[in-house]
C-alpha cells in the first residue's frame, strides 16, 4: 500500500519541496504519540516478529537490530511512534547547545531514481534545553533512546568541547547512548573534529563529564530491593553513559586508524558507520547530484559496509559498530551484519520503504534462521 498509494501520494505533494512531506509525517507521528489507543493499533500492525533477534550492547537490551538514525525526530516530537512503528531503538537529535534553524531552504532532495536523498539541513533544532525538557515530560521508552550530539553551528571551533559538553550534561539523564556526530557535512568546520588533536580532547572531556556526574550521583543509582520503574529509571539515569562516535563515509584508511586509535584511547563504547557522504560516483539524477549536502541512501551501502568491515578488522572485534547507510531490505541489513555491525540504523529506507521496513527486515531474518 505504501509503495503503490502512499509514496507516490506523498512524493508527489512535495516534488519541489521534500521537507514538507518529512514535516507532515512528524505531525502526523506526533499527534499518534499523543494518543495510546492509536499507539496500540500502529504496535499491532508493525511490531516486528523478534524471539530469535535479541541482543544486549552497551549494557543495553535490543528486542532486534532495527533502529532509527538521528535525523529524522530531531527535536524528539514523536518518540512513542517510533517504538510503536517496530524499531528496538531510536536515535533523537542531532541536537545543538543552541538552538538553530538550520540552512536556508530548500534543503532536502529526493533522487528516487537512485533510492537517494541530499540533506544539508544544518543541525536544525530547538535546541538542547527543549529536548531535555521534553524527554523529561515524557518519560522512559520502552526502547533505548540514543541521542545524537552536534556542534552550534555559531560556536567557534576552539570552543567547540565547551559546547557537547553543556548539551551532555544537560542531556545525560535522558539519554541510554549518546553518539557525538563529528561527521556531519553541513556545519561548517565540523568534521575537522574527526582529527586525532581535535576528537582526543572533546572525548577526553566528554568522558570527565561521565564519570563525574556518575560518581558525584552514586548513592542514588542504588536501585531498592523492589526493581520497580521507578528505580531502573533512577538507576540508568546517573549510570555511565555509553559514548559512540559517528564518523564519515569519506575518510581514509589512515584517518580512520587515528580515530579508532583515539576511541580505544578514550575508552569509547562503540562507533556508528557510516554518515552521509560527499560522494556523488554513480549518480543517474545528476541535476540534483549538483545540489550541496550529504547523500544518503542505497549509494551510500557499499562505502559504508566496507568502513564497518574495516573498523571491525583494525579493532579486532572489540569496538561494536552501529551499521547505517543504504539498508532498504534484509539482504541489505544481512550484507552489514555479515560486515561486523552489531545493529543498525534506518533513515532513508525508511522515505522510500515506508513503516513496515523493520518489521519486513526482522521477518525476513529470522526466515533466513
Amino acid at each position: 500500500m505504501y509503495a503503490t498509494f502512499l509514496r507516490p501520494l506523498l512524493f508527489s505533494l512535495s516534488r519541489s519541496n521534500a521537507e514538507f512531506a518529512h514535516e507532515r509525517t512528524l505531525d502526523g507521528l506526533a499527534l499518534a504519540s499523543r494518543m495510546p489507543p492509536l499507539l496500540a493499533a500502529l504496535r499491532r500492525v508493525y511490531a516486528p516478529p523478534t524471539p530469535t533477534l535479541a541482543r544486549s550492547l552497551f549494557g543495553l537490551q535490543f528486542a532486534h537490530p532495527v533502529g532509527l538514525a538521528a535525523g529524522m525526530d530531531k527535536n524528539g516530537v514523536a518518540l512513542p511512534a517510533w517504538a510503536a512503528l517496530g524499531f528496538s531503538f531510536v536515535e533523537v537529535g542531532t541536537v545543538t547547545w543552541q538552538a538553530q534553524p538550520g540552512n536556508p531552504r530548500p534543503r532536502l532532495f529526493r533522487l528516487p531514481e537512485d533510492s537517494a536523498v541530499i540533506n544539508r539541513m544544518g543541525f536544525n533544532n530547538h535546541g538542547a534545553a527543549a529536548l531535555a525538557e521534553r524527554l523529561k515530560r515524557l518519560g522512559r521508552l520502552p526502547i533505548p533512546l540514543g541521542i545524537s550530539l552536534g556542534k552550534s553551528k555559531i560556536t567557534p571551533l576552539e570552543h567547540a568541547v565547551a559546547d557537547y559538553c553543556a548539551s551532555f550534561r544537560l542531556l545525560r539523564p535522558y539519554g541510554d547512548y549518546f553518539a557525538i556526530n563529528v561527521s556531519s557535512p553541513n556545519t561548517p568546520g565540523l568534521r575537522q573534529l574527526q582529527d586525532k588533536s581535535y576528537l582526543n580532547e572533546l572525548l577526553a572531556a566528554l568522558q570527565r563529564e561521565n564519570r563525574n556526574f556518575t560518581a558525584e550521583h552514586a548513592e542514588d543509582a542504588e536501585t531498592p530491593k523492589d526493581k520497580s520503574g521507578s528505580a531502573r529509571a533512577a538507576a540508568s539515569a546517573v549510570s555511565k553513559k555509553p559514548i559512540l562516535v559517528k564518523i564519515a563515509p569519506d575518510l581514509s584508511d589512515e584517518a580512520m586508524l587515528e580515530v579508532l586509535e583515539v576511541c580505544a584511547a578514550n575508552g569509547v563504547d562503540g562507533i556508528i558507520a557510516t554518515n552521509t557522504t560527499l560522494s556523488r560516483a554513480g549518480l543517474r539524477n545528476t541535476a540534483i547530484a549538483a545540489e550541496t549536502g550529504g547523500l544518503s541512501g542505497r549509494p551510500l551501502h557499499g562505502r559504508a559496509c566496507d568502513v564497518i568491515r574495516f573498523i571491525q578488522r583494525e579493532s579486532e572485534g572489540r569496538l561494536p559498530i552501529i551499521g547505517v547507510g543504504g539498508i532498504f531490505t534484509a539482504d541489505d541489513a544481512r550484507r552489514m551484519l555479515d560486515a561486523g555491525a552489531s545493529l543498525l540504523q534506518i533513515y532513508t529506507g525508511l522515505v522510500y520503504e515506508g513503516p513496515g521496513v523493520a518489521r519486513r527486515i526482522c521477518a525476513r531474518l529470522i526466515g533466513e534462521g
